[in-house]
């Protein structure tokens, strides 16, 4: 193949990837929910920590549980030294120089120290578990903010929409005022309040294009990401007329204490500590361990060769060692008494993290109830002032009464129009916040 064809290959290649590369892009411009809680769980910090944290607590497991294997150990050493000396045999030789060696290997295995080792191994065990718990619990929260910050870009695009249409009926309105005003049958006051209202629409959408815009930016600085004025979100209109939510608080919390992940790490370090405490207590007991040593030298001023050396000064043996705490500064004591405080205070942690869950699950679950009343006044009020607004229109098109009236239907109108949107939000974000305390967010 010559230059030129590979060349023309080569650009192709090229061209293709950048055009994929831009069709990504696009692709990513629209973001949904699960992609934005996707990344916001990727690139946050905490998230990031606590991972790390985790994954420091499956270490301190694994070297707790390494802890029990026997250890080895090996050693060498050559030296020379001058003058009398005393050889291998114990024979006091006349020597200007002198080359020594000597070999050493040891083990030793670990045979009893009151269950303390593999109470730690238990300790840590627990402590991973409820490491990744933690882990779990900050996901959790990122993916309940992200869904907080995800659904207020929503409603703030639902505000704009409906400001824009709130524009073009007044400016269909101001357009027949103007007609009529060009023509001298309408009163100047009616023309003017017409026109007033249209600018005040006008502006509302300004409003809501910069609500739009900051709630974007907020989302997108939850995912940590940098902002693009062009990014999308994937609609999902929230319910004019939505479900009651059927648990109770006391539902709630019932399953929150078992499939909470803050619940769970929380009881979990109280077991760990209970494992410290018996832990700290076997220090309290005699260790005893099996050892096994290996030595063999070797002296240049006594008979024989290296390897023959190294083969007859060899000596070795098992034994067991005991050792019995006696008088050590009481510091195993002490080591139990502290371990006794650290469950005291894993135990008030652990009864404080449930009383103020359920605090928070009271509270969380009054705001949803409040929120769905809100809905149920809102969503019929709709119907009252369009029927208001309707009769008002076609008495002020009729000229019965003066633009005032109108005005008033139509603020009421709107005014029920952005209520009701922000109150479907509100109602969805609350029964979002009382499944996170299920662990039912499923991200």
């Amino acid at each position: 193949m010559s230059f030129k064809k590979i060349s023309l290959l080569f650009s192709f290649l090229i061209v293709t990837v950048l055009a994929k590369a831009q069709q990504a892009t696009q692709i990513d411009s629209v973001l949904t929910l699960a992609q934005c809680v996707d990344i916001a769980i990727k690139n946050n910090l905490t998230v990031k920590q606590s991972g790390i944290r985790a994954e420091q607590d499956r270490i301190y497991w694994q070297q707790a549980r390494a802890a029990l294997l026997p250890t080895l150990n090996a050693g060498a050493g050559y030296g020379i030294s001058f003058g009398r000396g005393t050889n291998n045999t114990g024979v006091i030789v006349d020597a200007a120089q002198t080359n020594s060696a000597s070999f050493s290997a040891s083990s030793s295995l670990l045979l009893s120290n009151g269950l303390s080792a593999i109470n730690t191994i238990k300790q840590n065990a627990l402590l991973y578990q409820a490491g990744k718990m933690d882990f779990q619990e900050v996901k959790n929260e990122t993916a309940l903010n992200i869904i907080g910050l995800y659904f207020s870009a929503l409603n703030a695009e639902d505000q704009l929409a409906q400001a824009k249409l709130q524009f073009d009926v007044s400016g269909a309105n101001l357009e027949r005022e103007n007609n009529l005003n060009n023509a001298g049958t309408v009163a100047p006051a009616d023309f003017y309040n017409i026109k007033g209202l249209h600018n005040n629409d006008q502006i509302n959408i300004y409003n809501a294009e910069n609500a739009v815009l900051t709630a974007k930016i907020n989302l997108l600085e939850a995912m940590n990401v940098a902002f693009k004025k062009d990014i999308r979100l994937e609609r999902l209109q929230a319910s004019n007329s939505p479900a009651a939510y059927t648990q109770s608080a006391d539902d709630i919390y019932s399953t929150a204490l078992t499939s909470l992940a803050l619940v769970k790490a929380s009881d979990l370090r109280v077991k760990a500590a209970e494992k410290e405490v018996a832990a700290a207590t076997g220090k309290l007991f005699p260790t005893l361990t099996l050892n096994g040593n290996y030595q063999t030298s070797y002296a240049n001023n006594s008979p024989g060769s290296f390897a023959t050396q190294f083969k007859e000064n060899k000596y070795y043996g098992p034994s067991l060692n005991l050792s019995i705490p006696i008088l050590n500064g009481f510091r195993n004591t002490f080591n139990r008494r502290l371990a006794k405080l650290d469950l005291l205070n894993a135990q008030e942690v652990n009864t404080n993290t449930q009383v103020q869950l359920k605090q928070q699950i009271e509270q969380a679950h009054a705001n949803m109830k409040n929120a769905y009343n809100r809905l149920q006044v809102l969503i019929p009020q709709i119907d009252i002032y369009q029927a208001a607004y309707d009769a008002q229109k076609t008495k002020f098109d009729a000229g019965v009464i003066t633009s005032d009236f109108y005005i008033t239907a139509k603020n009421n109108l709107d005014g029920a129009n952005v209520n009701l949107i922000n109150a479907r939000y509100e109602y969805l974000i609350r029964t979002k916040i009382l499944d996170y305390y299920q662990g039912k967010l499923n991200f």
